[in-house]
C-alpha cells in the first residue's frame, strides 16, 4: 500500500498514521528523480520497541566493550565488531586482566567469527586499539590490532608460540599484571573470516621501557610499564587515494607513530614518525614530546586532500613530519571541525592537564587554535588542571559551535563567557531533528540543553550499559544523518541500536559520505572514546554542505 501521494522532499522520515502495525509489516521506498519513480528499496521491517536488539555470545567472565563497525564480507551492508572485555586495567594500575577479544556479528545476530587476543596482550582501554576498515580498496573491511604469542585467529589458527606466558606473576611488584616482556606483533585480519592474513613485528617496540616519560600529565617517568604501553591508532587517507593504518605508541613522553600500507595481501611501512628519548627534566625533549592525548583525529587540516594525524596537541602532516606543536601537552579530550563557519578551515578545541610539576608550565586548562597552523584563537585557565571538555553547536544564539570544560561555563566564538555550561562532557549527538547536537551521559540518556534555563533536559534514555566512558559505540549507522546509539542490554547479553524516533525537516547526505567523520567511527573505540565530527559546519543556520566524492569500488 501506497503511504505518500506525493513524493517526501523534505526531512528523511515518515510518520505512519494508518495504524495496523505489526512486526511483519515492512516497508520499502522508492527513488523519485525528475517525476520517474525508480526501483524499490529492500524492505525493512518495523522496530517495534524503539530498537533492534540481538543476543551476542559473551565468554564467561566478560561483558561489551567498544563496538566498531564496516562491511566485512562485501554485501554492502554494516557488519559490527565487538570488543569483549574482562577485569581490564588503566596502565597505572597492576593486576591481571582477560585476554581481549574481538567478535563480528551481523546485525541480524548472526555470529561471523571470533579472534582471541591471548594472555599475552593485556587488557584496558590504553593498550587494545583495533581498526576495522577496507584498508585495499577491495569492498571488504580489514581488521588490524596489536598481537602477540598465543593470538588465535577467527580460524582458530595461533600466532607464534601458545605456549608462552610473558605476564608478571608477581604480586608484590609494581609489574604485577604487566607484559614488559616477549615479542609484539601487528597483524591484519580478514573481515570475512577473521584469519590472520599477514603479521610483523610492531612498531615501535617497548624498550626503553624507561624511555617513554615526558613534560605531559605530570611530567615524571616509570620503569614499571605505565608510559610505555599506552596505545592509539587511526586510519588515515596519506596519499589521498587508499587508506593506510597508523599504529602510535606514547603520551606523556616520546610519541611513535607507524604508518603501514595494505596493498594486493602485503604490508609495507609508509613512514615512522618519533619524537625521540629524552631523560628528565627533559630539557632536551623534542617539540613533540609529551604532546600526545587520550584520543586522536584523523582531518585534511591544510586541505591538501592528504590526511594528517591530529594528536592532542601536536599535529603530523601526512608524510610523516611533524606539522606543528602547540606545545599546549598533554590532555584527555580533543576534537576537531569546521566549528566556526565565518573563518577558514578547521579548529581544535583541547583541554590540557597541569598537575604536580608541570603546573610550572602554566598551560592553559583549554584552548581552540586553528588546525592547519596551530595559532591559538584563545584559550582560559593557565595552570588549571582541566579533566574534560566537548565542543558542540547547542545554542543557536551565538554562531558556531560552543566549546566548554574549565572554569568560564560555556564559551562563545571568541572564548567569551555566555552562561552555564552543560554538565556533560562526554558525547553529543545529532538526534531530535533540528541541527543543534545534543548530548549523551554515561548511562545512554540522551538531553537537550536549554539554553534560556541553562540546564539539560532529557529527551530520551537508551536503557542498558556502555563502554567505560558511554556508549558502545554512537553514530550514522543507518544514514538520515541524525546518529545511532549502540548499547548492551541492561543484563549485558545483548546488543541495542537505538535510533532517533524525532521527525526531521532537514534533508542532507548520510554523514558517513564525509571522509573525516567516516575515518572518526573507525578511531572511536579508541582509548577515551569521543564522538565524531564532520569537516563541514553542521549546525544552527548551516549552508548546504559541500557535496561528497564518492568512490565506488569497481569503477
Amino acid at each position: 500500500m501506497r503511504l505518500t501521494a506525493q513524493p517526501l522532499t523534505a526531512g528523511t522520515n515518515f510518520f505512519d498514521s494508518s495504524g495496523g502495525i505489526t512486526e511483519a509489516t515492512k516497508y520499502f521506498v522508492r527513488p523519485t528523480i525528475d517525476g520517474i519513480e525508480g526501483n524499490a528499496s529492500k524492505a525493512v521491517n518495523v522496530w517495534r520497541k524503539g530498537y533492534l536488539e540481538f543476543p551476542i555470545r559473551l565468554a564467561e567472565g566478560y561483558r561489551a566493550g567498544d563496538c566498531s563497525i564496516a562491511d566485512l564480507d562485501g554485501d554492502g551492508q554494516y557488519e559490527i565488531v565487538l570488543h569483549q572485555v574482562k577485569n581490564p586495567k588503566d596502565n597505572s594500575h597492576t593486576g591481571i586482566t582477560g585476554s581481549p577479544i574481538l567478535d563480528a556479528y551481523e546485525f541480524d545476530g548472526t555470529h561471523l567469527w571470533r579472534i582471541d587476543l591471548g594472555v599475552n596482550i593485556r587488557e584496558g582501554e590504553h593498550y587494545t586499539q583495533f581498526m576495522v576498515y577496507d584498508l585495499d580498496g577491495d569492498g571488504k573491511a580489514e581488521i588490524a590490532c596489536k598481537t602477540a604469542d598465543g593470538t588465535i585467529d577467527g580460524k582458530g589458527t595461533v600466532i607464534g608460540d601458545a605456549t608462552v606466558d610473558y605476564r608478571n606473576h608477581d604480586v608484590k611488584s609494581r609489574r604485577f599484571g604487566r607484559i614488559l616482556d616477549g615479542p609484539e606483533f601487528f597483524t591484519i585480519f580478514c573481515g570475512e573470516s577473521g584469519a590472520a592474513l599477514k603479521t610483523v613485528d610492531y612498531v615501535p617496540s617497548r624498550d626503553p621501557i624507561d624511555g617513554w616519560g615526558g613534560i605531559g600529565g605530570n611530567g615524571g617517568n616509570d620503569s614499571y610499564g605505565n608510559r610505555c604501553d599506552r596505545f592509539l591508532a587511526c586510519v588515515a587517507y596519506l596519499d589521498g587515494q587508499l587508506p593506510s593504518v597508523v599504529m602510535c605508541r606514547g603520551v606523556y613522553g616520546r610519541i611513535v607513530m607507524a604508518a603501514w600500507d595494505w596493498r594486493d595481501s602485503e604490508l609495507t611501512q609508509r613512514w615512522v614518525f618519533d619524537s625521540g628519548i629524552s631523560s628528565p627534566p627533559f630539557d632536551d625533549a623534542s617539540e613533540y614530546s609529551g604532546m600526545g592525548g587520550h584520543s586522536l583525529s584523523v582531518a585534511d587540516v591544510d586541505a591538501d586532500g592528504r590526511d594528517e594525524i591530529v594528536y592532542q596537541a601536536m599535529v603530523v602532516d601526512d608524510d610523516g613530519k611533524g606539522l606543528y606543536s602547540t606545545g599546549l601537552r598533554h590532555g584527555d579530550a580533543m576534537h576537531i571541525s569546521d566549528m566556526y563557519p565565518e573563518r577558514p578551515g578547521l579548529e581544535v578545541f583541547t583541554v590540557q592537564e597541569n598537575e604536580e610539576a608541570t603546573v610550572r608550565f602554566r598551560t592553559p586548562g583549554a584552548a581552540m587554535r586553528d588546525a592547519a597552523t596551530g595559532e591559538l584563537l584563545w584559550s582560559h585557565s593557565p595552570g588549571v588542571d582541566v579533566g574534560a571538555g566537548l565542543a558542540a553547536d547547542i545554542d543557536p544564539r551565538h554562531p558556531g559551535f560552543e566549546a566548554w570544560g574549565g572554569p568560564g561555563g560555556l564559551r562563545n566564538a571568541s572564548g567569551e563567557s555566555v552562561g552555564r555550561a552543560p554538565r556533560n562532557t562526554g558525547y553529543a549527538i545529532w538526534w531530535d531533528g533540528d541541527l543543534l547536537r545534543e548530548l549523551i551521559g554515561r548511562g545512554g540518556r540522551v538531553t537537550k540543553w536549554d539554553w534560556e534555563a541553562e540546564q539539560e533536559r532529557p529527551i530520551f534514555n537508551a536503557a542498558g550499559r556502555g563502554a567505560p566512558r558511554g556508549p558502545n559505540l554512537m553514530g550514522d549507522i543507518i544514514g538520515d544523518w541524525r546518529e545511532e546509539i549502540i548499547m548492551a542490554s541492561p543484563d549485558g547479553q545483548s546488543l541495542r541500536v537505538y535510533t532517533t524516533s524525532f521527525p526531521t525537516e532537514h534533508r542532507l547526505y548520510t554523514l558517513m559520505q564525509d571522509p573525516q567523520y567516516r575515518l572518526s567511527i573507525a578511531w572511536q573505540n579508541v582509548v577515551y572514546n569521543k564522538p565524531p565530527h564532520t569537516s563541514f559546519f553542521l549546525g544552527h543556520d548551516m549552508a548546504a554542505p559541500p557535496i561528497p566524492a564518492i568512490h565506488i569500488v569497481g569503477e
